[in-house]
């Protein structure tokens, strides 16, 4: 199904996570990761949204023009299979249609580092996918960054919860940069752009 976006409308876009500086560094928190790189590159810094239980940042991304466009940043302080009811929030604060929503997540079932864009979908078990889609129905972005699967007989929720390993904080800040490339692209240039340039 194609969902038209309202280019007139703000863009909200969401990085998913738990707060909190023991989770700051986990697989889990990529998406407040390419969040927080989003609010450097727009000169902003996150603060407390009203009754919304998130923290935001508004500014505006891409070249001056019809191009550039508004955009919300936001990092749910609920945990992370809460975040539905702190981004249905921000919707109706901001009025936001569904189809200019960005949700950034982890994904487990791509290698690490490696992206996939789309619109709309399951939630492939991500609680933070599935609180959101409760509130809201499927049909928002998502800019999923994979962390791959969890070594030997390590449970899923032991691995998502545990920091990048070395080798992969090596190459970590490429990647999360590369993911808010990616954002940014899906906004200014819409989907089949950004799938064509970053779904590698």
């Amino acid at each position: 199904m194609y969902v038209t976006t309202d280019a007139g409308a703000p863009w909200l876009i969401v990085g998913l996570g738990n707060p909190g500086p023991e989770y700051a560094a986990n697989r889990h928190n990529v998406g407040f990761m390419v969040a927080e790189l989003l609010a450097e590159r727009v000169g902003g810094r996150f603060k407390r949204a009203g009754k919304a239980q998130a923290q935001v940042v508004e500014g505006r991304i891409g070249p001056p023009g019809p191009a550039n466009r508004r955009v919300v940043l936001a990092k749910p302080m609920s945990y992370m299979n809460l975040s539905g009811g702190p981004v249905n929030a921000l919707k109706d604060f901001y009025k936001v249609p569904v189809a200019n929503i960005v949700a950034v997540h982890d994904e487990l079932d791509i290698d690490y580092g490696v992206l996939r864009l789309k619109l709309g979908g399951g939630d492939n078990g991500h609680n933070g996918l599935k609180s959101m889609t409760k509130v809201m129905g499927p049909d928002y972005h998502r800019v999923r960054f994979g962390i791959g699967r969890p070594p030997g007989r390590m449970q899923v929720a032991d691995f998502v919860l545990k920091d990048f390993s070395s080798a992969e904080r090596k190459e970590l800040g490429y990647f999360v940069d590369r993911a808010a490339d990616a954002v940014e692209c899906l906004v200014i240039d819409g989907l089949e752009r950004a799938q064509s340039t970053y779904n590698s």
